[in-house]
C-alpha cells in the first residue's frame, strides 16, 4: 500500500482514486503527490474520491486494476458513487506463468503442532462429528425425528435462555400491563444456557444437515448434491455418518457411494445407509436408525486428538457483508495467513468466482501450469455468460449493504476480495464440488453467495474456514469451525457475539498485517485443537445450502 496517511490511502501506485479511512467533510485539503486540493463532496469512511477531474467515460483504477468507469463528469475530490460510476473490469487471456512470490518467514510457526483427529486417509480433523444426512427432502421429516431423539438425551442441546423472556412478557400480559408498557419492559437478562454433559465426550456433535435437493431438478443438480454430500462424509472433521434415503428419488445412494469412492478409495469411516421404501415403516426405519447410530458413536468416541503438523490444515477463505475496508484490512491479514500457511505445506482454498471479477489475469498468470490456467478462465467464463444470459452479470453481485459501505462496483468488491489468498502460486483449479488433493492455493469454483459458498468449500476439505467481514454475519457450518474477523472496530465493538478477531486494528495503524495474521494464526491453531470455540460454534449457527448449480452470484 501507498500513500496512507490517518485519513486517506492509495492501495496501490497507480489508483486515481484514494480510499476515505474516516469521515471527510467536504472543503477539507488534502495534500497528496505534491498536491494540494480540496474535497467537493463530503466522503464518508470506506468510499473514494478522484485524486483529478475525470470526463464522463474515464476508467477508475483500484488495487492496480480497473473496477470502473465514470458515468458523468467527476470533479478532483468527489466521492464516486452508483451515481457517477458504474462497473468495468479489463479483459483476461492466457500469458506467461509468474510464478515467484516472496514467501513469509515461517521460523515462528515450523515447530508448532495442533490437537487434531487423525483419519486413516492420511487427514486430520480439527473436529469430531456424526453426520445425519437425508438423500433427498422427502426424509427431512425423519432427520428431523432423529434431532429430536438424539441431541438433548446424548448432551448436545445448545440453547439461549429466550424461553424466559417470553415468560416474563406472559406475566406482564396476564398482570394486565398495556401494550406500550409491555414494549418498554426492562427484561431481565438470562445467561446462556450450556451444553448438557456428553455421553460421548469425543464427539463434538450430531450434525443434521437437511436440504431441498434430490430429486424434482436436473440430474446434474442431484449428481452434484451426491458429490457435496460424499464430500462432507468423508471430511475430516467427521466421524461417520447416517443416510436416509427415501429409494426412487434421483440422487441415488449408489451415487452418493461412488462419490465417497471418487474421494476415499478406501474409505473405511462408518456409513449407515437405510432406504424407508425397503424398511417399510416409519417405526422400523426410525428404529433401526436410531440403533444402528447409537452403535456406531459408541465406536466413534474411541478417537482422541493428537498432534499434527499445521501442514494438516486446509483453511476455507470467505467474507460475507463486506465494506470499503476489507480489501485493507481483514482480507489482506487472511492473506498473509494463507501465505504463511502455503509455505508450510498447508492448503488454502479461494472461492466466490463472481467475486474474482477484475482480477483474472493476476490469478490465471499465477497458476502452476497452462492447464490450470485455462480452466480457471473457462471456468470463469462460462459461468459469467450463464449469469448474463439470465439478465444478471458479474456486475450484479454487490448487495446494497456492500455499495452503501463502499463497495460501488464488482470489480472494487473483487479486487479486495481476492486480497485472502496472498501472494502464493494457484496449485489447483476445481468445479463445485471438487474436493482439494493438493497443497498450496486452490480455487473452486462457487457462488459468492456467504453459505453457498462455506458450504462447498467444507465439503472440498476446509477444516478451518476464516470468514471476513465489515457488515457483520452470523454464518457458520455443521462441521466445520468458521472464524469470524471484522474489518473495522466499529463492528467488531458492536457485535461482539458473532465476530472472534479484530482488523480494524490495521486501518486504525495499531497493528501491521503480519501482526495481525499472527495473532489469527495462533487463534486458528487453539481452535483446531478444540481449546477455543469460535462464535459461531458457540451458537449453533449451523448453515448449510447445497448449490442448485444455475445462476447464483
Amino acid at each position: 500500500m501507498s500513500g496512507t496517511t490517518n485519513t486517506f490511502l492509495q492501495i496501490h501506485p497507480n489508483d486515481n482514486v484514494l480510499v476515505a479511512l474516516k469521515d471527510l467533510l467536504k472543503d477539507t485539503p488534502i495534500s497528496f503527490n505534491g498536491h494540494l486540493f480540496n474535497l467537493t463532496t463530503d466522503v464518508q469512511a470506506k468510499h473514494k474520491f478522484a485524486t483529478g477531474t475525470m470526463p464522463a467515460g474515464s476508467p477508475v483504477y483500484m488495487y492496480g486494476v480497473l473496477v470502473g468507469k465514470t458515468t458523468q463528469l467527476v470533479m478532483q475530490g468527489e466521492a464516486l458513487s452508483v451515481k457517477n460510476l458504474e462497473h468495468a473490469s479489463g479483459g483476461f487471456h492466457l500469458d506467461e506463468r509468474r510464478l515467484d512470490w516472496a514467501k513469509p518467514d515461517t521460523s515462528n510457526w515450523q515447530s508448532k503442532t495442533f490437537m487434531g483427529y487423525h483419519r486413516a486417509d492420511g487427514s486430520v480433523g480439527t473436529a469430531n462429528y456424526w453426520l445425519v444426512i437425508p438423500l433427498v427432502f422427502c426424509e427431512n421429516r425423519n432427520v428431523d425425528v432423529m434431532k429430536q431423539a438424539f441431541v438433548e438425551k446424548l448432551g448436545y442441546k445448545k440453547e439461549k435462555a429466550y424461553e424466559q423472556d417470553v415468560e416474563q412478557l406472559i406475566d406482564l400480559y396476564k398482570s394486565g400491563r398495556t401494550v406500550e408498557e409491555i414494549l418498554n419492559a426492562d427484561i431481565t437478562d438470562t445467561p446462556e444456557g450450556k451444553n448438557g454433559k456428553r455421553l460421548f465426550p469425543n464427539i463434538d456433535g450430531i450434525k443434521f444437515l437437511n436440504h431441498q435437493l434430490g430429486c424434482g431438478g436436473t440430474r446434474s443438480d442431484s449428481d452434484a448434491l451426491c458429490g457435496l454430500l460424499a464430500g462432507y462424509i468423508t471430511h475430516p472433521n467427521v466421524a461417520g455418518a447416517t443416510v436416509l434415503s427415501l429409494g426412487c428419488q434421483h440422487a441415488q445412494a449408489s451415487i452418493l457411494t461412488a462419490e465417497i469412492k471418487k474421494r476415499d478409495a478406501n474409505f473405511k469411516k462408518p456409513l449407515i445407509i437405510l432406504e424407508q421404501q425397503k424398511e417399510g415403516t416409519e417405526t422400523a426405519l426410525m428404529q433401526k436408525a436410531i440403533k444402528r447410530t447409537f452403535a456406531a458413536l459408541i465406536e466413534a468416541n474411541k478417537t482422541e486428538r493428537q498432534p499434527a503438523p499445521l501442514s494438516k490444515l486446509c483453511i476455507g477463505l470467505e467474507c460475507g457483508g463486506s465494506d470499503g475496508f476489507s480489501g485493507i484490512s481483514a482480507n489482506p491479514a487472511v492473506g498473509y495467513v494463507s501465505d504463511l500457511l502455503v509455505a508450510m505445506g498447508g492448503s488454502v482454498i479461494l472461492a466466490e468466482f463472481p467475486e474474482l471479477c477484475g482480477v483474472e489475469q493476476e490469478l490465471s498468470d499465477r497458476c502452476v501450469d497452462e492447464p490450470t490456467a485455462k480452466r480457471f478462465i473457462e471456468l470463469m467464463q462460462t459461468y459469467n455468460a450463464r449469469a448474463e444470459e439470465s439478465g444478471s452479470g458479474f456486475y450484479a453481485n454487490p448487495s446494497p449493504g456492500n455499495i452503501r459501505d463502499g463497495l460501488i462496483t464488482d470489480a472494487i468488491k473483487s479486487a479486495g476480495a481476492a486480497k485472502k489468498g496472498g501472494n502464493s502460486p494457484v496449485t489447483a483449479v476445481l468445479d463445485y464440488p471438487e474436493k482439494v488433493t493438493q497443497p498450496g492455493l486452490n480455487l473452486l469454483c462457487t457462488p459468492g453467495s456467504d453459505v453457498e459458498s462455506t458450504t462447498a468449500e467444507v465439503a472440498s476439505g476446509a477444516n478451518i474456514v476464516l470468514f471476513t467481514t465489515g457488515l457483520g454475519t452470523p454464518t457458520g457450518n455443521p462441521v466445520t469451525p468458521v472464524i469470524k474477523l471484522s474489518t473495522n472496530t466499529r463492528i467488531f465493538d458492536r457485535m461482539p457475539d458473532i465476530i472472534d478477531i479484530n482488523c480494524g486494528t490495521i486501518i486504525e495503524g495499531t497493528e501491521t498485517i503480519p501482526q495481525n495474521a499472527d495473532r489469527i494464526l495462533d487463534y486458528i491453531i487453539d481452535v483446531a485443537s478444540g481449546n477455543a470455540q469460535p462464535k459461531a460454534v458457540q451458537l449453533g449457527q449451523d448453515d448449510f445450502i447445497p448449490w442448485k448449480r444455475g445462476v447464483s452470484l
